[in-house]
C-alpha cells in the first residue's frame, strides 16, 4: 500500500468512527450502518486531494480527537447555518468560532469548485441531477446543497489545511484539471459504470 493509500485509510477509519458517534435528532441514520457507501463517497473525495492536504486534515482529525471534538458532528452542526437557522442559532455558541483568514480560504475553495461542479452539470446533466442541488439557495430543512455540505465540511478544517487546499486547487486550474471530475469518475467506475460518458448515457435512457 503506497504512502498516499494509508494516508487515506487513516482518514476513513477516523471518519467512520467519529461518524458513528454522531446523534442525530431522530437515532442513528442508516447511512451509519452502511460502511461500503461511506468509503466510496470519501475515498472518492480524497483522491482529489495532494498528499499535503491530506496529511494536514489527518492532523486535523488527531489533534480534534485529543480535545474531545468530533469534527463529523460540527460539520452537520454548522450547515444548519442555512438549512436550519433557528436551531443552528440554538447551538452556534458551542461551536468553535471561525476566524477571518479561514473564512476566506473557504469562500475561494467554495467557489472554484461550485465552477467544477457546474462544469460537470452542463456536461453530465442526467447522472448530477442524482446528487445534492448545488447552490444554497435550495437549501430547506429536508434538503442540503452541495455548497452548504461543502462548507459545513470546511469550517471544520484548520486554517494550514484549508490553505493546503486551495493552493492544490489552484495548481489543479493551471493544469486544467477539474477536481470535481476526478471524484466523480471515481464514484460512477466503483459503481460499475465504464466511465462518466457511460454513466451519463445509461441514466439517460433510464430517464
Amino acid at each position: 500500500m503506497s504512502y498516499r493509500s494509508k494516508l487515506i485509510q487513516q482518514i476513513l477509519n477516523r471518519e467512520w468512527a467519529l461518524f458513528q458517534q454522531v446523534q442525530g435528532q431522530d437515532g442513528p441514520a442508516a447511512c451509519q450502518q452502511d460502511r461500503a457507501t461511506f468509503d466510496l463517497m470519501r475515498h472518492s473525495q480524497a483522491l482529489a486531494w495532494s498528499v499535503e492536504t491530506l496529511e494536514s486534515y489527518l492532523a486535523d482529525l488527531q489533534v480534534a480527537q485529543s480535545q474531545g471534538r468530533n469534527l463529523i458532528t460540527e460539520k452537520y452542526a454548522r450547515m444548519m447555518a442555512s438549512t436550519d437557522p433557528q436551531a443552528y442559532a440554538r447551538i452556534a455558541p458551542r461551536l468553535p468560532p471561525l476566524g477571518d483568514a479561514a473564512a476566506r480560504l473557504i469562500d475561494l475553495i467554495v467557489d472554484a469548485v461550485l465552477t467544477w461542479e457546474s462544469e460537470l452539470a452542463r456536461a453530465y446533466p442526467n447522472l448530477m441531477k442524482r446528487g445534492r442541488p448545488l447552490p444554497s439557495s435550495a437549501d430547506s430543512p429536508e434538503v442540503t446543497s452541495l455548497e452548504t455540505y461543502l462548507r459545513g465540511e470546511l469550517a471544520t478544517y484548520s486554517q494550514q489545511t484549508l490553505a493546503h487546499y486551495l493552493n492544490h486547487i489552484r495548481e489543479q486550474q493551471k493544469a486544467g484539471i477539474n477536481g470535481a471530475r476526478i471524484t466523480l469518475q471515481q464514484m460512477v467506475t466503483r459503481r460499475g459504470f465504464a466511465s462518466l460518458e457511460d454513466a451519463e448515457k445509461r441514466l439517460r435512457a433510464r430517464a
